[in-house]
């Protein structure tokens, strides 16, 4: 999908992805010592506004101007700084101690310069986050996109940070209960960090 057709989908009214952050970005992130963050791909910006209210300084990003529109109304105290562009070629303007891609849905090569373009924003010491829709998920979960192309696995996200120096902390699937279905649904998640100076 282009960012038109995004748009049209956030247009339609209500809330795409709900209000309520990932249940993996705060199980991952609580604990985390809050600095300056980066949420790539930030949709309606749930998992922003939830990061800005435990401290961080927040810099979210979109492609669908629809989307960030709506995140801007959400967010009553400006306490994120939106953006319009495309996460596969958006460069903060500071290093950056998180980044975050949640639910990221491309393909393999545009998937690549997104992961690779967040690994490069991080700050030593900083934390990449990236979830996604497992590709086991399409014939064995539940929910998610149905184009086996937009989803992937956690070994595919590390495979794209090969030669980076970031140092992945986990990279498994995990298991989301989806409520009315007797499967869960399967994501990705890797968890990976660039060293601190010494």
């Amino acid at each position: 999908m282009d960012a038109s057709a995004w748009d049209e989908r956030y247009r339609a009214g209500g809330l795409v992805w709900g209000g309520p952050p990932n249940r993996w970005v705060v199980e991952e992130l609580s604990d985390a010592r809050p600095g300056v963050a980066l949420d790539l791909a930030c949709g309606e910006g749930r998992n922003a506004l939830w990061l800005a209210a435990q401290g961080w300084r927040v810099i979210a990003v979109d492609f669908s101007a629809v989307a960030i529109e709506k995140a801007r109304e959400l967010d009553t105290r400006g306490l994120v700084e939106w953006v319009a562009a495309d996460a596969t070629t958006y460069t903060p303007g500071e290093p950056v101690d998180l980044a975050l891609l949640c639910y990221l849905q491309l393909t393999a090569a545009p998937r690549r310069s997104a992961v690779r373009h967040a690994a490069a924003a991080l700050a030593p010491g900083g934390t990449l986050l990236v979830i996604a829709h497992d590709s086991r998920n399409l014939t064995d979960g539940t929910g998610g996109p149905s184009d086996p192309r937009v989803l992937y696995t956690a070994g595919d996200v590390a495979t794209d940070l090969e030669g980076t120096g970031l140092v992945s902390d986990r990279a498994s699937e995990v298991f989301r209960p989806v409520p009315g279905s007797e499967r869960p649904a399967i994501d990705a998640l890797l968890r990976a960090r660039r060293p601190a100076a010494v």
